[in-house]
């Protein structure tokens, strides 16, 4: 090893002169920082060449270095190895944003190149493991030295004075990447893309195998992460333009070459986990209100239709497309905000961010797939969420997609329409008896805000909002339209009774004449669960 070492230091030394610049090396107050290797030449254009060359070879794993060491560094034992913050990268003068390094473990073995980008050349930095702490008995300590990365996270800026503690955006695992909202907290994550994912098809996890990352010049300017894509069934070259504003905004420009055929190609995917809500809490045996780091999907359509699904915990695997043309965005949302909904002191849940989509260019023809599996604890991300085209994805293809992702607490713009706010489930029929037979279910959604649904007088009897409820099958009776006292809403009440086990696709809107007040509630109610 020490050997190893000598020779690592000395082509470090040979290399000082031709990567000065890049590094922005002084002199001897440098000698903490990364080692890199020698500068070449770099461009977005090159790396999507790189990427449709790579599609028309054969696919080759990522490196998996000492497996047998690396799977001894489980979940607790990853958590404790920290990159040292005065190795950071961008931490002098050539960077705003400090970037640290995740190291390798049991559930991120493969390893990552990672560069710095500097005008049109990158040098690749050279793993050491000086660049991390660890406790003396850690499986790490036994890792070899040319080991590697497993991914980077962004951190705050340097002129807080808690940067070395704070980051807002994390790239880990296979394309996983996530930020922060303007409420502090991570929560969902997205992917570069999904292939087959809810198909009869084995689900694929294409990796990002390199990153390139340039500095931004000025805390109101964007770092940039180029990065290359590569899995059985596809490659592409990627470029992330990240801002930190009030939450994360990332501009996502990628070029991608089909080496297979796809079945089920998702666009911009997200992931995120639901467990529980008030709606369909009283089969879980859970004292907390909820457990979710999303609540629903929110879509904005081609035709303009604002519409609002509430996620689910299903009895079994659910899938539910949307079709749509030239999509304006979408999103997994956590609308509730109230901490009372949750009641849980350390994992902050109401300050979960949201993520929203905004395709830049027409999107064409597809459908919104919006996958909901079963789950009995929080610890598990059972929902997602992508764009899938409607053309067949052949071999041979190439595509390119861009797109706009923001981090926030909210839609970018929200409509001035009554949004859905609370949606409830319970036994249908007369109220107050035991006789009612629970095959017919009470349907509750409460809608709020919209300047004209305000404008409506909450007493006059024979003047109301008009609701609109489609079911996909089944009954609906007993609807009812009421104003609340407590909280500003119009209640809206209905019974359903479908017969059989399938699911019902449920829609609902308010609206006068043939103008909208509130956005689409719709939903997917499973007959067989019991509430």
């Amino acid at each position: 090893m020490s050997a190893d070492l000598s020779r690592r230091d000395l082509l470090s030394a040979a290399l000082a002169t031709s990567v000065a610049s890049l590094l922005g090396a002084t002199g001897p107050a440098e000698a903490a920082q990364l080692k890199f290797g020698p500068a070449k030449p770099f461009s977005f254009a090159a790396l999507a060449e790189r990427a449709r060359k790579l599609a028309a070879k054969a696919y080759m794993p990522p490196r998996k270095p000492a497996p047998e060491i690396v799977d001894q560094i489980g979940y607790e034992q990853h958590g404790k190895i920290k990159f040292r913050p005065d190795h950071a990268m961008f931490s002098d003068d050539k960077g705003v944003y400090p970037v640290t390094f995740f190291p390798v473990g049991k559930y991120f073995p493969k390893t990552i190149k990672m560069h710095a980008v500097e005008g049109d050349k990158a040098a690749e930095v050279l793993y050491e493991p000086e660049y991390f702490d660890m406790p003396d008995d850690s499986p790490a300590q036994k890792l070899p030295e040319d080991t590697g990365f497993a991914g980077f996270q962004i951190r705050e800026a340097k002129s807080r004075p808690d940067w070395q503690k704070k980051d807002w955006c994390a790239f880990l695992g296979a394309s996983y990447f996530r930020a922060i909202g303007s409420l502090g907290e991570y929560g969902l994550s997205a992917r570069g893309v999904a292939i087959d994912t809810a198909s009869p098809k084995a689900e694929e996890f294409p990796d990002f195998t390199e990153f390139y990352l340039q500095p931004a010049s000025a805390e109101t300017q964007p770092l940039v992460v180029y990065a290359l894509l590569d899995g059985p069934s596809i490659t592409g070259a990627y470029k992330f333009t990240i801002r930190r504003s009030e939450g994360v905004i990332i501009d996502v420009e990628c070029s991608l070459f089909v080496r297979k055929d796809i079945g089920k190609l998702g666009i911009s995917p997200m992931t995120s986990m639901y467990w529980f809500s008030n709606y369909d809490k009283s089969y879980q045996l859970e004292w907390r209100e909820g457990a979710h780091d999303s609540d629903g999907l929110a879509m904005w359509t081609g035709a303009g239709e604002r519409i609002w699904r509430p996620l689910v915990n299903p009895p079994g695997p659910s899938t539910s497309a949307f079709v749509d043309d030239n999509p304006r965005g979408f999103g997994l949302m956590q609308r509730q905000r109230d901490p009372k909904a949750y009641m849980d002191r350390y994992l902050n849940y109401e300050r979960r961010p949201s993520l929203w989509i905004e395709p830049v260019g027409g999107w064409g023809q597809g459908a919104f797939h919006l996958v909901e599996f079963p789950t009995d604890h929080e610890d598990f991300d059972n929902i997602g969420c992508f764009w899938v085209p409607k053309q067949p994805i052949k071999a041979g293809q190439e595509l390119d997609f861009r797109y706009r992702m923001y981090w926030n607490a909210d839609e970018p713009e929200r409509p001035d329409l009554a949004r859905a706010t609370a949606t409830r489930i319970g036994r249908g029929g007369f109220p107050y008896t035991r006789a009612n037979p629970p095959e017919i279910k009470r349907i509750v959604v409460e809608f709020t805000g919209g300047t004209a649904l305000a404008a409506f007088p909450r007493d006059d009897k024979t003047r109301k909002p008009e609701a609109v409820i489609t079911p996909s099958r089944g009954e609906i009776t007993s609807v009812f339209l009421e104003t609340t006292t407590w909280n500003d809403a119009w209640r809206l009440q209905f019974d359903i009774k479908a017969e059989g086990s399938d699911p019902v696709d449920i829609r609902a809107y308010l609206r006068s004449g043939e103008t909208a007040l509130s956005e689409t509630w719709l939903f997917k109610l499973h007959p067989q669960k019991t509430w």
